[in-house]
């Protein structure tokens, strides 16, 4: 079931027209709420890294928003924002097909060393799968990060790996679960069925 279910899957760049399903996907699946403003900022400012997972009726049923931090032309990274996926659609390896188009982006178009996040120290979900899956690493703690004064771990991935990542792993006609945008093959992100 699960792995016809992700044939049917796709995995796209976020479209303007993606912005209030994303807001809605968020609504139900996280405690962090944004207004569509910032939905619009990201889409606008770096529209090659925000994505879509979309269902064979054309649902959005997860998304990854993210930009690039400006801090300093020295250290440049990606973060990401937000990452949501619908409960009927999780255990797919959606949020990790997601994290790693995103990360591809971040570094092939804007070359960044790394992708940082934050989480909420009480997200046992969402910490296994950053740590385990994605392989993240906490970096410190920032005290009341949240508006209810929860405490987050700042986590971050060095993407100098990432680039190290054959993507011949990824590419294969016949056997990819993801259809993913033609101006993309070479960054098709699918698992071999199994």
């Amino acid at each position: 079931y699960f792995s016809c279910l992700l044939n049917k899957m796709n995995i796209r760049c976020t479209t303007p027209e993606d912005l209030m399903n994303m807001q809605h996907c968020n609504l139900l699946c996280l405690p962090e709420n944004y207004q569509m403003k910032y939905y619009l900022y990201h889409g606008l400012s770096w529209p090659q890294l925000s994505y879509v997972a979309e269902d064979a009726n054309k649902k959005i049923v997860g998304y990854v928003l993210a930009k690039m931090e400006e801090e300093s032309e020295d250290d440049i990274h990606g973060h990401i924002t937000s990452l949501a996926v619908k409960r009927t659609h999780r255990r797919l390896g959606l949020a990790r097909k997601l994290m790693d188009q995103a990360s591809r982006a971040m570094l092939e178009n804007f070359g960044a060393k790394y992708v940082s996040l934050h989480v909420r120290v009480s997200n046992r979900a969402a910490l296994n799968l950053y740590e385990k899956t994605l392989k993240f690493d906490k970096s410190e703690v920032e005290p009341k990060y949240y508006a209810d004064g929860e405490d987050a771990f700042a986590m971050r991935k060095n993407l100098a790996d990432f680039s190290m990542v054959e993507t011949s792993q990824y590419d294969s006609e016949d056997e990819t679960c993801l259809n993913i945008e033609p101006s993309l093959d070479k960054l098709s992100l699918g698992e071999k069925a199994t």
